[in-house]
């Protein structure tokens, strides 16, 4: 397909889909402009991705919107629910389900690194699960996020879900385009052992954490389940449906907007802010730092005497 005709479908889909109808009007009318000023023309395909995300982030800074390039042919099927379930299910696959790491660090405190992404739970449910079984007997918990970029909203329910006690909580919902259809998003009944909803929990984040790794993050931070340690995160809170809309070519379109049931408010734009602000790299050594203090207010009776020990000499080894 040419240019010609890639932009005016994509100034079409954004009139008739994108989240923000008013800001819909204003971005197509800027790749309308740009189309007639020949800023495209000329553009290969990878060329053309980079030139029209640019331009359709540039009304609102909407990090999710943009198009993608393929270096290899999208097949007809790409953009449908099956298709995407499958591929997620692959790559779910090839990476534990998301859980790059679960560990029991010195001092009895739970580690646990989610990347690339908080994968549905139809795929990765059992991996997630069996991880936070690992670590529910842990006396502190390290969450990090550091290198998740994004996931599926349920999947950050599931897992909030066993840094709960016996109620429910009440997450992040979505907006639609439709200002009256709003989705709530409450904490999933999840089996087994539960790290429970009252011993300390420390979220590690960075720059690069998006999307869903933020949700999970703003949403613990906002409900002062978890004290935040490391950058400010990228600040993308728009859920997004992926249209072919070429060869090789497909848009990101945000379809939805995070809303609190705190504060009316999401961390699109501004990120996450830390609680604890230290760079990415130190950001493990000082959630364990913090964490290993708490572990030694535990007392030493019985076989704690233990793990005050092991906290003890973790400390004095920093």
């Amino acid at each position: 397909m040419s240019t010609a005709a890639v932009v005016p479908q994509i100034a079409k889909l954004l009139l008739e889909r994108y989240v923000f109808p008013e800001v819909a009007a204003e971005i197509a009318a800027v790749l309308t402009a740009a189309t007639a000023d020949g800023r495209y023309e000329g553009a290969d395909q990878a060329r053309l991705a980079d030139l029209v995300t640019a331009d359709l982030q540039s009304v609102n800074g909407d990090l999710h919107l943009r198009l993608m390039h393929s270096p290899t042919e999208l097949s007809d099927t790409h953009d449908d629910e099956e298709t995407q379930l499958r591929q997620m299910a692959e790559w779910s696959d090839l990476t534990c389900g998301g859980v790059a790491n679960a560990q029991r660090l010195p001092g009895n405190v739970g580690l646990l690194a989610i990347a690339p992404l908080f994968f549905p739970p139809s795929v990765a449910a059992e991996r997630v699960t069996a991880a936070m079984h690992l670590l529910a007997s842990t006396d502190a918990l390290i969450l990090d996020l550091r290198e998740c970029l994004g996931g599926d909203p349920t999947m950050v329910a599931w897992a909030y879900g066993f840094l709960t006690d016996t109620e429910p909580v009440q997450l992040s919902g979505m907006a639609h385009r439709d200002p009256e259809d709003l989705k709530q998003l409450w904490t999933s009944h999840v089996p087994g052992p539960k790290f429970g909803g009252t011993k300390p929990v420390w979220v590690l984040t960075s720059a690069k954490t998006f999307s869903g790794g933020e949700a999970l993050s703003f949403d613990l931070q906002e409900h002062q389940r978890a004290t935040v340690v490391g950058e400010r995160t990228r600040g993308g809170a728009h859920p997004r449906d992926s249209i072919k809309v070429d060869s090789h070519l497909e848009l990101a379109l945000p379809v939805a907007r995070s809303v609190s049931p705190i504060s009316g408010g999401n961390w699109e734009g501004t990120g996450v802010e830390p609680d604890v602000p230290t760079s990415a790299a130190d950001a493990l050594a000082e959630a364990h730092r913090r964490a290993l203090e708490a572990v030694l207010t535990l007392g030493s009776d019985g076989f704690r005497r233990q793990v005050a020990e092991e906290a003890a000499r973790a400390l004095e080894a920093r």
